[in-house]
C-alpha cells in the first residue's frame, strides 16, 4: 500500500517558478508576464506539474481546454534556439531522489492486485502463469518506457517542462498525421474516460474485497450472511468517508492503511509458504478458454502506467529514471518477481480452491489469520477514498462548467460523490465475485490504458520518419496493440461469462447448486406475493433487488 503523504499538498507541493496553473483548480487571472504574450496565451504555454499516481491512488490532470502548442514559441524558450531539455526547466520545491522514486514506484504497483495473483495462476496453470506473468511485466514496463519517451519528445517540441498522460495523448495527436489531428480532443477524452472507468472499477473491487473478508471473519465467530448484506452495511460509512473533499484530512488514515497492509501481507506470506505441496499437485497449464481470465487479473495487477510520468516529472535526476539499470526497470523487475512469487506459491499452496483474494484462503480457525483479514479489510476500506478522488477530480471540472454559483457547485459536487459511491455499491452488489470483478476491470480498462494507448501514442508521435528501419517500431507497436485488443475482447467476454455462469468449487458442486448458495428469500412454495402476510411482503420487497441478483447468480 502506498505512502500517501506526498499526495496531500495538491495545490502547492511543487510550484514552478512562474506560478503555473494548479492541476486540479482553475487558473488565476494572469497579469503581466513580461514575455510579450497576453494572459490567455501565457497560461496556455505554462506547463503544469504532474502529481504522483498509481493503480491504487492515481491523481490525474483534469480535462482542460488548452489549444495546440505546435509551431508556437514557448515562455520557456524559442524553437529556433538551442535544443530544449525539459528536465532543466523543472523548478521543483520538493524533488524526489532515486530512492524516493523507487519506493513510490514499488508502493504504487503493490496493492490489491498482488492478492489476486494466485487466482490468476489458477486460470493459467502453474508454469504458464509463471512465464506469462514475467512476459506481461516486460510488456507493461516497455509500454511505460514508450510513454516516457513520447513525453520527452513532445516536451522538447513544445518547449514545456512536463506533460501528463492525457496531455501527452492530446499533444501527440495535435502534432501527428494531419488526418488524426481532428481527433486530439477525442483521444484525450477517451484517456480520461478510461481513467474514470478504471478507478471506479477499483472502487468496486474494494467494496467486494472488504465485504468478502468481513463475511469470512463474522461467519467463523458468529453467523453467515450473504456478501450483499455486508455491502449494504458498508454503504453508509463509505458515503460519509467520501464526503471529505480534502485529502489532507485523510493523511492519518492513509498512513494507518499502509501499516495495516504491510503487516497483513507479511502474515499472508507466512501462511502461504508453510508446508508447500509438490508441484505435481496442481495443473501446469490450463485451457485456452480460461486464459482470458488470467490476462484480466494480471493486467489489473500490472496497470501502473498512470504513475510513471508523475514520478519521472518530480525526480531530482530524471535522467536516472530510464535506461537498462534505471529506476523504472529496477522497480518493475522487483514488482514482476514479487507478483510471480505470490501467484506461484499461492496457487501451489491452495491449488484450484484458491479464491479471488489469497486472504480468503487463510486458515479460519487461527486468530492471526482472522486478524489479517480484518487488517486488510480496514486498509482497503480506508483506501477507497483515494481511489475515488480521481473520477471526482475529472468530473468536478464538468460540474463547475455547468453550474455558475458556488452554492450550486457545492451541492452538485456532493450529489455526484454520493451518486458515484452508490453506483459502485450497486455494481459490487450485482457482481459479488471478487475474482471476476478484478478480471473484468483489468480486461476493460487496464488493458486499454497499459497496452493500447501507449503504442498508439508512440506511432502518432514519431510518425513517419522516426519509426525505425523498415518501420520495425511500427510493427512492434501494432503487435502490442493487437495483443491488448484481443485481451480486451476475450478477457471481457470471458469475465462476463464467468459472472453470469460462475464455476463453483468442487466441494460446493457436490452439494448441488441450490445448497451451495445462501438460501433465497423469494417465495418457493407456489404462492404469490399477495398471498403472504403483510410483514412477509414488506420483507420480500425490501430484499427484492438483492434477491434478483441472488437468483441470477445462484
Amino acid at each position: 500500500m502506498e505512502d500517501f503523504t506526498p499526495l496531500i499538498n495538491l495545490q502547492g507541493a511543487r510550484k514552478m517558478k512562474n506560478e503555473r496553473e494548479p492541476l486540479l483548480g482553475h487558473a488565476s487571472d494572469a497579469g503581466s508576464n513580461g514575455s510579450g504574450l497576453d494572459a490567455a496565451e501565457h497560461q496556455r504555454l505554462l506547463a503544469r506539474p504532474d502529481l504522483r499516481s498509481s493503480p491504487e491512488n492515481m491523481i490525474v490532470d483534469a480535462p482542460n481546454d488548452t489549444d495546440s502548442l505546435v509551431g508556437k514559441d514557448s515562455a520557456y524558450g524559442s524553437s529556433a534556439g538551442e535544443p530544449y531539455e525539459p528536465s532543466l526547466h523543472r523548478t521543483l520545491e520538493h524533488p524526489t531522489t532515486n530512492l524516493d522514486t523507487m519506493i513510490h514506484l514499488l508502493k504504487g504497483n503493490i496493492g490489491t492486485g498482488i492478492l489476486a495473483m494466485p487466482d490468476a495462476f489458477k486460470h493459467a496453470g502453474l508454469y504458464v502463469g509463471l512465464f506469462g506473468t514475467l512476459f506481461m511485466g516486460a510488456v507493461c514496463t516497455h509500454c511505460m518506457h514508450m510513454l516516457v519517451n513520447c513525453s520527452h519528445e513532445l516536451c522538447r517540441r513544445l518547449q514545456v517542462p512536463s506533460l501528463s498522460f492525457a496531455d501527452v495523448c492530446q499533444r501527440a495527436f495535435e502534432s501527428g498525421p494531419i488526418g488524426l489531428r481532428r481527433y486530439s480532443k477525442l483521444a484525450t477524452n477517451l484517456i480520461n474516460l478510461f481513467l474514470v472507468i478504471t478507478q471506479l472499477g477499483f472502487c468496486c473491487v474494494y467494496f467486494v474485497f472488504v465485504a468478502a473478508n468481513l463475511r469470512e471473519v463474522i461467519a467463523h465467530y458468529f453467523f453467515d450472511l450473504h456478501t450483499r448484506v455486508y455491502l449494504l452495511l458498508l454503504l453508509v460509512p463509505m458515503v460519509l468517508l467520501n464526503l471529505v473533499k480534502n485529502l489532507k484530512y485523510l493523511t492519518p488514515i492513509s498512513l494507518i492503511a499502509a501499516l495495516l497492509t504491510v503487516t497483513g501481507l507479511s502474515c499472508t506470506f507466512y501462511y502461504m509458504l508453510q508446508d508447500l505441496p509438490n508441484t505435481h499437485t496442481v495443473k501446469p497449464y490450463s485451457t485456452w478458454a480460461q486464459l482470458p481470465l488470467y490476462f484480466g487479473t494480471a493486467i489489473y495487477a500490472f496497470e501502473g502506467i498512470g504513475m510513471v510520468l508523475p514520478l519521472e516529472n518530480n525526480m531530482k535526476t530524471p535522467e536516472d529514471f530510464g535506461g537498462w539499470s534505471g529506476v523504472l526497470n529496477t522497480g518493475m523487475v522487483i514488482v514482476a518477481c514479487l507478483y510471480t512469487a505470490v501467484g506461484f506459491f499461492g496457487y501451489l499452496k491452495y491449488g484450484d480452491s484458491v479464491k479471488g483474494s489469497i486472504t480468503l484462503n487463510l486458515p479460519g480457525e487461527e486468530f492471526i489469520a482472522q486478524l489479517v483479514r480484518i487488517m486488510m479489510a480496514l486498509a482497503i476500506f480506508f483506501s477507497y477514498s483515494l481511489q475515488f478522488f480521481v473520477p471526482m477530480s475529472i468530473l468536478n471540472v464538468h460540474i463547475r462548467r455547468r453550474l455558475h454559483t458556488e452554492q450550486s457547485r457545492l451541492i452538485g459536487e456532493y450529489l455526484t460523490r454520493v451518486s458515484l459511491v452508490v453506483f459502485t455499491f450497486i455494481l459490487a452488489a450485482m457482481i459479488p465475485n471478487l475474482g471476476a470483478v478484478i478480471s473484468l476491470v483489468g480486461a476493460v480498462s487496464s488493458s486499454t490504458l497499459a497496452l493500447i494507448f501507449p503504442p498508439l501514442i508512440e506511432i502518432v508521435t514519431f510518425w513517419p520518419d522516426k519509426l525505425g528501419r523498415h518501420y520495425w517500431i511500427l510493427w512492434k507497436d501494432v503487435a502490442i496493440m493487437v495483443f491488448g485488443i484481443l485481451g480486451f475482447i476475450f478477457g471481457t467476454y470471458t469475465s462476463v461469462a464467468q459472472i453470469l455462469n460462475p464455476d463453483l468449487p468442487k466441494e460446493e458442486q457436490k452439494k448441488g447448486k441450490n445448497e451451495a448458495c445462501p438460501p433465497s428469500h423469494l417465495p418457493i412454495d407456489g404462492r404469490t406475493i399477495a398471498e403472504y402476510p403483510i410483514g412477509a411482503q414488506m420483507y420480500h420487497w425490501t430484499l427484492y433487488p438483492f434477491e434478483i441478483f441472488h437468483q441470477a447468480y445462484c
